[in-house]
């Protein structure tokens, strides 16, 4: 009489099941289900931190606004007006604002504006329907539209403190990537250079078995003792990269580590290609990816060209008078041309002609084949400390100056002011199969590969995060860019 036994691994061990007498019935049952475990303790703590500290800003924020209209307007504030104030904090937690972080690694608030955008226009249009109940007053456009304004600000300032009290009060994330070595290699050096990250790779753990050797992260054990090095290292998070794994071990694996109250978070290789280009379709259960239209629509082209006008003429104007400074320094500097001329490529595999200031010394390229050796950026030519670079150009690169004259490119429609970085023609020739869906958008003065710190990137990452940038294109995403490339220019990274 033969035995019919299913084994589930977890953590090295394995469950006999009893046999059943009914083939179906036994096929139902033979998986038990591995229930969900409690969040580890500092999971916890850490998850508290952020969720309290993000309550306490918008409830603060929605009476804060509320009392300076009442100021404003000379109105009588009532009981309901601060019985109202927590209204906020519910609708934000509707739309899942207060759950989001305890998923990601990076947390920012710039992502969730439109979010914000949505409760403070909820917010404000409640106090307008129940003005005379809340202020015994009726609020008029402009009185709404302050509210609306003041509540959309201070929640977005305040939200970006809560996390900067939070990312100084809680501990680092403890992060083991399952996986093969260049997937663990991949994730640990982008989680250790960025600093808006607080987390830390303790080490990796392979889906075959692997010989020990050195490597960054470390190698801690097989996949079989997985639940043992979770416990044994305080690990709060896994990070799955599934390559070819099967999916039925992918998702057993998922399932052990989710029983432990441990984090997950899955490096998926489609989205490298589509990124979060999708739209999930369900077909009678069975769940689709559709994917969107893998160019810019005529509108859309349209809506980017607008931007681009507007706020290149805007910074144009703003920046005359700096423009003029920059150029009479050069000048004074060193010998030759105040403009560096360079062919790039640009939409279509059109070339044309990029305008910067120039910041080296005349004739610098043709110096290029002697500092080979010295590239810090492998696959493209950038130096760190390059020897070419003048007084004024090393400081016009420090703070991004150098750039400004792009802007007339803007203007020409040569160049936009988000977008896939312009290559050199050598360059561009590298750049091959679907990755060339970058060509579809005009090159721009800023993008991902430029607050992603491009000297740490090659170019085959590079233009890879130019595809996504092309294959998930919205206004927003322009504007989101342009934000953070702020930030980006004042620290002076990558320099």
């Amino acid at each position: 009489m033969s035995t019919d036994q299913t084994r589930l691994p977890v953590g090295g061990a394995t469950t006999a099941l009893r046999p059943r007498r009914f083939g179906w019935f036994r096929a139902a049952q033979r998986v038990p289900e591995i229930p969900e475990g409690r969040p580890t303790p500092a999971n916890l703590r850490r998850d508290s931190v952020y969720r309290r500290l993000l309550l306490g800003a918008d409830v603060l924020c929605a009476a804060a606004a509320v009392a300076i209209l009442a100021w404003l307007t000379g109105a009588t504030l009532t009981v309901l007006a601060f019985a109202a104030v927590p209204f906020v904090a519910l609708v934000s937690k509707a739309i899942g604002l207060y759950d989001r972080d305890e998923n990601l690694l990076r947390k920012t608030t710039l992502d969730e504006v439109p979010a914000l955008f949505q409760v403070s226009t909820f917010y404000a249009l409640a106090a307008w329907l129940g003005s005379d109940v809340v202020i015994k007053s009726d609020l008029t456009r402009a009185q709404v539209l302050w509210l609306w304004v003041l509540l959309f600000v201070s929640m977005t300032v305040a939200r970006v403190t809560a996390r900067r009290a939070a990312h100084v009060l809680t501990e680092p994330e403890r992060c083991l990537v399952v996986g093969d070595p260049a997937s663990a290699a991949r994730v640990n050096r982008k989680i250790e250079h960025e600093p808006s990250l607080k987390a830390h790779v303790v080490g990796w753990v392979p889906w075959e078995p692997a010989r020990a050797r050195a490597s960054d992260p470390p190698l801690l054990s097989g996949l079989g003792m997985l639940g043992l090095t979770i416990a044994e290292h305080d690990i709060d998070r896994v990070v799955i990269a599934p390559g070819s794994r099967d999916p039925s071990d992918v998702l057993d694996t998922i399932r052990l580590v989710k029983s432990l109250g441990v984090k997950v978070s899955i490096l998926p290789g489609l989205l490298e290609a589509v990124g979060s280009s999708v739209e999930f379709d369900d077909v009678e259960g069975l769940v689709m990816l559709g994917l969107r239209t893998r160019d810019l629509t005529a509108s859309s082209h349209v809506m980017k060209r607008a931007l681009d006008i507007s706020a290149a003429t805007v910074a144009g104007v703003l920046f005359l008078p700096l423009i003029a400074v920059v150029a009479v320094a050069i000048r004074l500097d060193t010998p030759g041309p105040v403009l560096f001329r360079q062919v790039r490529i640009g939409r279509g595999g059109k070339r044309f002609t990029m305008l910067k200031f120039r910041t080296m010394h005349d004739g610098a390229d043709e110096l290029k084949g002697q500092l080979l050796e010295l590239n810090d950026a492998a696959s493209l030519f950038k130096i760190k400390n390059d020897p070419r670079i003048t007084r004024v150009g090393r400081m016009l690169r420090r703070l991004s100056l150098d750039e400004l004259p792009q802007l007339l490119n803007v203007l020409r429609g040569d160049m936009s002011l988000v977008g896939p970085r312009p290559l050199v023609p050598e360059e561009d020739a590298q750049v091959v199969g679907w990755r060339r869906l970058r060509s579809h958008v005009t090159p721009g003065m800023t993008g991902l590969w430029q607050i992603l710190d491009s000297t740490r990137i090659t170019l085959e990452e590079m233009v890879t995060i130019d595809h996504l940038y092309a294959a998930n294109w919205s206004l927003w995403l322009d504007v989101k860019v342009l934000l953070r490339t702020i930030p980006y220019a004042l620290t002076r990274r990558g320099l």
